[in-house]
């Protein structure tokens, strides 16, 4: 890991351990992960958020500010509202995805969770998405929560993600295989 990224991951981490131990505290944590899903939502969907978080041009009272409107807008919990104020008092909200990334880790953690990132070619019905679950399940011996995304260049199959392992049955591998095993055939 490169030495900024090892830092940030590293300010993030103590951010998220204070946030998730004080709402454990208050009993709280539904709420945390509300926010934390919702706050992940807001960093996809907006270029303009990502970019204002990590902008060293702009001021910490404007980062402030407009953290503190968002906040106020999205309707997150004090506890929340007054870790992005802080935050930004302190110049550290380029840390905000990692935070959110760590927060939710340790929620599912906590939870005896784990999430798997399913990739598929084609979306995946509710019967198929239990069935996944179950399996993997049954192979880790935790609760499964998946994180499933369509890419249709996989022409059929899935890619499971599940900590360090990775599942690859898509048709797409399979082809770029034989592929392989045909050159040097030949």
């Amino acid at each position: 890991m490169s030495e900024p990224a090892s830092i940030s991951s590293g300010i993030a981490s103590r951010y998220a351990t204070a946030l998730f131990e004080l709402a454990k505290e208050d009993n709280a944590l539904k709420g945390l992960e509300a926010d934390a899903e919702a706050l992940a939502a807001a960093l996809a969907a907006s270029p303009e958020l990502t970019a204002m978080i990590a902008s060293p041009v702009i001021s910490r009272d404007d980062q402030a500010a407009a953290m503190g409107a968002i906040a106020k807008k999205m309707k997150l919990s004090a506890l929340t509202a007054n870790t992005l104020a802080l935050m930004a008092a302190n110049r550290r909200l380029f840390v905000l995805p990692q935070l959110v990334t760590d927060v939710l880790a340790r929620i599912a953690a906590d939870r005896g969770e784990v999430t798997a990132e399913v990739t598929a070619a084609a979306a995946l019905s509710d019967a198929q998405t239990k069935a996944l679950a179950a399996t993997l399940k049954a192979r880790v011996g935790k609760d499964v929560k998946l994180k499933v995304a369509v890419d249709e260049s996989l022409i059929g199959g899935l890619v499971v993600k599940l900590g360090s392992t990775m599942i690859d049955t898509s048709v797409k591998a399979k082809l770029a295989a034989l592929q392989n095993a045909m050159k040097e055939v030949g």
